[in-house]
């Protein structure tokens, strides 16, 4: 099976057991928090926004599925679309995952700048990781300045590691010169943001002389970096950080986040800071559910990733009132996402970096725990006395935290604080209410202005009945743009692959006229009906499994789902995941009451002929609807023609009529 670029390099064999052995849920639940939900796993999708969980995951199928946006497939479809990685780079992400070795070949240089860009920016980036990590390590210049300002600061070794904490020599240009000898072009470290070019021959490390803090990405790539100053006497900026790159965008990044996120699922709570050295020294001390925004305003893309581990944030503020009140509009982002959001005030003049170094581990999670508090009544307190008993100013302090009530979704938490409210601001909470409910009115009406309706591209097809396709596809299908015919090509396929190898008993009646019956194979059925009747599919794909599966039935085989699932085609794994993807099961609790519904898969027979029927009924009518047009445009002359397709359209009518009936005859029982 070939592969874009450079998947030649991994064996065919390594690529089959990379399959076999990534299990969906361990995949999807590094990025996402899942929990069971029957025999299926249900968590928030990654990638489109969601206030009701739909993305599922099927465990014993190994594939995932959002029946909110569509999109779905395998472990290497999960890591392909969620990291914008190659199909190379997903297959080696899983490898190493799951230490599974690949024996292929080094690129050399001259590959890596064939590479396509994107890749190439991501092999840029790692390559000056490992550098810095370099220099630190194993230089005389980085370990007497660099690995020992970190030391005096606090920072053990294992957690300087475990963060790949680096150093940048303060030689001008060490690693653009170290980074051209080993192949790499300049154009590529200029558009990472690791070399800034003022000539065309003058060209200097944006990093030289300073402690360097790697970015991840959620998988672990390192995908930027933050410099910092080791002599706050200079006259330049305490921090330099990666300039945004076409893998690296500030506002989508939580610092911190690839390595805490099992730990914040965990716990189903995150500690949000702001600087790096908070996030490393709060993991020294024990707390490893803590990310930050790493000196950025806090953004939603950024509240969404925390979303994806848990509902629970405690933002984590330093003694500065100043810089408080700068940030509570992060408080109503968070409100916003129907989050819970709780603060920490650290001591004046202290901060998480200082306050984990001057205490042990206990003293710091006994601090955090004990002086977390809700958003109400840690935004009561900071402005309350501010008011100075000005009824006008206390007014106008209400005004703001209702304001903040009115963007939480859910009901009962705004109605929850808003008794707080009252309490604390000591006001009828009936007047709390009247002024909520205003603000409600006015947010609502202001998203209904901005969401501007489109207009349909198309009409419905008019011959589609109600029951053309199972529950679960009326949901799958929602938003997309499919015809009649593709609807019921695609219900024929997911026939063959859902149900192909299972059995039912086909009523007959013998040559002397007695009723038998016939064990038959779903694949069989559908497949010598198709072919008997010359049926083919106008969608290629559909076309391309049915064939498959006519092959496989020829040799006395049944189609193998993850040969497919593999195919490198991703159209085609993309309609197998669809076909093996259900939003609707039934609750374990009907069957130990003794609560028995029809499935699918009780009434094969009437399933499938429903389903053949339905297809057969559609090009009928489109048959008719062709020979309609064609009489019309005959002229009066034309007798001979006008009687062959008047003939024509009798039979094709007859034939409607005859399956409509049959249609009716063979509705799934309920």
């Amino acid at each position: 099976m070939q592969h874009k670029k450079d998947s030649k390099l991994i064996p065919k064999e390594t690529i089959d057991k990379i399959f076999e052995t990534a299990r969906i849920e361990d995949v999807v639940g590094d990025f996402v928090s899942l929990k069971r939900r029957g025999v299926n796993m249900l968590g928030s999708c990654p990638f489109h926004k969601e206030k009701t969980p739909s993305f599922t995951v099927s465990p014993s199928k190994n594939i995932y599925k959002c029946f909110g946006c569509g999109k779905g497939g395998t472990s290497i479809d999960f890591i392909m679309e969620h990291e914008q990685m190659t199909y190379p780079d997903a297959l080696r992400y899983l490898a190493k995952k799951y230490g599974i070795k690949i024996e292929e070949q080094e690129q050399t240089a001259e590959e890596i700048a064939k590479a396509n860009e994107r890749e190439t920016l991501f092999h840029v980036t790692n390559f000056a990781n490992s550098f810095f990590q370099e220099q630190l390590h194993n230089t005389e210049e980085g370990r007497a300045i660099g690995l020992s300002y970190l030391q005096e600061r606090g920072f053990r070794m294992e957690v300087i590691k475990k963060f790949q904490i680096g150093y940048s020599p303060e030689s001008r240009d060490a690693l653009t010169k170290h980074a051209l000898e080993n192949g790499y072009k300049l154009e590529y470290l200029e558009k990472t943001g690791l070399t800034i070019a003022k000539e065309e021959k003058q060209h200097y490390d944006r990093f030289r002389g300073r402690i360097i803090f790697p970015i991840f990405s959620i998988a672990g790539r390192a995908i930027g970096f933050g410099g910092r100053i080791l002599d706050s006497t200079k006259q330049t900026a305490k921090y330099v950080n990666s300039p945004e790159s076409e893998i690296y965008h500030k506002s989508n990044v939580l610092y911190g986040l690839h390595v805490g996120r099992s730990e914040i699922a965990r716990q189903n709570m995150c500690y949000l800071c702001e600087g790096y050295m908070d996030v490393v020294m709060l993991h020294q001390a024990g707390v490893e559910n803590v990310v930050a925004s790493s000196g950025t305003s806090l953004t939603t893309e950024q509240i969404r990733s925390i979303k994806r581990f848990t509902p629970n944030i405690t933002i984590l503020y330093d003694g500065d009132a100043a810089g408080i009140k700068a940030s509570f509009r992060g408080i109503d982002m968070i409100l916003e996402e129907g989050m819970n959001v709780r603060i920490v005030l650290f001591p004046e003049n202290e901060d998480p970096d200082s306050f984990a170094r001057k205490h042990t581990s206990d003293e710091v999670k006994t601090f955090l725990k004990e002086q977390a508090s809700d958003f109400i009544t840690f935004k009561t307190g900071l402005l309350l006395a501010e008011t100075n008993n000005d009824p006008i100013k206390k007014a106008d302090l209400i005004r703001e935290i209702i304001a903040s009530i009115a963007l939480i979704p859910e009901n009962i938490t705004r109605e929850t604080y808003i008794k707080q409210c009252a309490s604390l601001m000591q006001v009828e909470e009936a007047a709390l209410v009247y002024s909520l409910n205003q603000v409600r009115r006015n947010i609502l009406e202001q998203r209904q202005k901005r969401q501007k309706q489109p207009e349909p591209t198309e009409q419905p097809d008019p011959e589609l009945p109600p029951d053309a396709l199972p529950p679960q596809w009326q949901e799958a299908l929602k938003g997309q743009t499919l015809d009649g015919r593709d609807i019921r090509e695609r219900d024929v396929i997911r026939m063959l692959v859902v149900h192909g190898n299972k059995k039912f008993f086909f009523p007959f009646t013998d040559e002397s006229g007695t009723p038998q019956t016939q064990e038959m194979y779903v694949a069989d059925f559908i497949i010598n009906d198709l072919k008997n009747d010359e049926i083919t599919f106008e969608n290629n794909d559909y076309q391309y499994i049915f064939e498959y599966v006519a092959e496989c039935r020829a040799q006395a085989l049944f189609p193998d789902e993850q040969m497919l699932l593999q195919h490198e085609n991703k159209s085609i794994r993309s309609i197998v995941v669809d076909l093996l993807s259900n939003n609707y099961t039934i609750s374990d609790g009907w069957e130990q009451r003794r609560i028995y519904t029809t499935t699918e898969e009780d009434k094969l027979q009437f399933a499938c002929e429903h389903t053949l029927l339905s297809l057969k009924g559609f090009l009928i009518s489109k048959q008719l609807t062709e020979a309609e047009v064609a009489l019309q445009s005959l002229s009066q002359e034309d007798t001979d023609e006008q009687i062959e397709l008047l003939q024509h359209i009798i039979e094709l009518s007859e034939i409607k009529k005859m399956i409509a009936t049959h249609l009716t005859r063979t509705r799934m029982p309920g």
